[in-house]
């Protein structure tokens, strides 16, 4: 296991699993350089062929985050600035992340810091943890809650919470699928978290990366036009899942009544 703090990010290593907790006191707010520090993390896990899953988390059991650092916007930081490579906190335009993300959410959950959640594939909450956009009552737009939120939620609650800035917890947006599962406090959220990290890190990572595209591609496109793109592995991940190791393993450790040995190749 590997561990390094850096511009109140720490991130640790163990395995195939990569984790990222953002230190902030007191809120976990986000500014330009926080971002584009958290953008080249997110991008190296990316980018390392021996890190398979990733966990999100923040330090604090008051706030996961409040979103963007407001106190550092009156300081100069323009809301158009440059967020670095995968844009707000890193994460939420980082192209072709083909690999499974984790939100670990503990506390308030807010504006931007609702949008970094979103922008993972599995959502784990503790119990007393609430979810917000308060962006309306600024007179602003929370951008890509706007866009993502409506695709994750039935459209008229994601507008709800859009159009009036309303809490929602942790009950609530597990009800409505936005969280995967809630837990009890902080320890057993992270143990969860980490559990669940591990169980990922020992899957096919050839076939999470093609659910990832397909699954992303197929938002903007019809039906039939996104089965055309995978049958006839128009994809870059489909097209080597088919033509890898991996794509064979499966079945020679099914014949050979063995577990499966995934190579990433």
């Amino acid at each position: 296991m590997s561990e390094t703090t850096e511009q109140n990010v720490t991130t640790r290593t163990e395995g195939h699993v990569f984790e990222v907790t953002l230190d902030r006191p007191k809120a976990n707010a986000i500014d330009l350089v926080t971002s584009q520090h958290m953008g080249k993390l997110f991008q190296s896990f990316r980018d390392d062929p021996e890190l398979r899953v990733c966990i999100v988390r923040t330090a604090g059991e008051t706030f996961f985050s409040a979103g963007w650092d407001l106190k550092a916007a009156a300081a100069g930081d323009s809301v158009v600035g440059d967020y670095g490579v995968g844009g707000f906190a890193g994460l939420q335009e980082l192209r072709d992340l083909n690999k499974p993300v984790i939100a670990a959410v503990e506390g308030m959950c807010v504006g931007g810091g609702f949008e970094l959640a979103l922008s993972c594939d599995l959502i784990l909450a503790t119990e007393a943890s609430r979810f917000a956009l308060p962006e309306i009552r600024a007179g602003t737009l929370a951008d890509a809650a706007t866009i993502k939120l409506p695709k994750r939620i039935p459209y008229h609650v994601a507008m709800d919470m859009l159009l009036t800035g309303r809490w929602m917890d942790c009950a609530e947006a597990h009800r409505w699928g936005l969280v995967t599962e809630k837990l009890a406090d902080g320890q057993a959220l992270y143990e969860r978290a980490w559990e669940l990290a591990r169980l990922l890190a020992s899957g096919p990572p050839l076939v999470f990366a093609a659910i990832k595209e397909v699954a992303r591609e197929a938002e903007a496109l019809k039906f039939q036009d996104a089965m055309n793109k995978v049958t006839k592995m128009q994809l870059p991940t489909v097209d080597r899942l088919y033509n890898s190791e991996d794509g064979m393993e499966g079945f020679r450790a099914f014949a050979e009544k063995r577990d499966p040995v995934w190579k990433g190749r």
